[in-house]
């Protein structure tokens, strides 16, 4: 499993012109699935996430969570961040978990996420084609990936 996370002052999902979710200042996370994720891998993803000291405290330092900060999160689902580029100039998918696999196991990470957070996080529609609008503060970009916990 994959997240690319970002903190944000503001980031919204627009599918049909239709603004679906949008947030305030928190993360933005970009969840990939693949084939073989688990729950350990949630587990681990989910934890991780909502630990990362990654707001600034009052003397400008980061070292604040999410979860410090009460701050929100936005989750969308995200397989291109399983692509393969290795052949060609075209990315492979082949990676990236099907809906029958990845459905479920986004529900869990959402579930997992949100007895985290104690708040229902806000997301994407899984599947859908969405426009993603965000503003990154500082920039912070953070890459995780459970099997390789660096």
């Amino acid at each position: 499993m994959r997240a690319l996370i970002q903190r944000v002052t503001t980031a919204s999902v627009t599918i049909d012109k239709c603004i679906h979710s949008d947030i305030n200042e928190g993360l933005l996370v970009f969840l990939g699935i693949e084939e073989l994720d688990s729950q350990d891998d949630i587990n681990w993803l989910v934890k991780k996430i909502t630990q990362l000291r990654v707001f600034s405290d009052q003397d400008g330092k980061m070292n604040l969570s999410v979860r410090d900060k009460n701050s929100e999160i936005l989750v969308v689902s995200q397989f291109t961040l399983f692509a393969s580029t290795k052949k060609g100039n075209r990315p492979s998918f082949i990676n990236s978990a099907k809906p029958d696999i990845a459905i479920p196991l986004y529900q869990s990470f959402l579930k997992n996420l949100n007895n985290t957070i104690e708040k229902e996080a806000k997301t994407g529609v899984f599947g859908a084609d969405m426009k993603v609008a965000l503003v990154n503060d500082g920039p912070v970009t953070i890459w995780l990936d459970s099997k390789n916990k660096e």
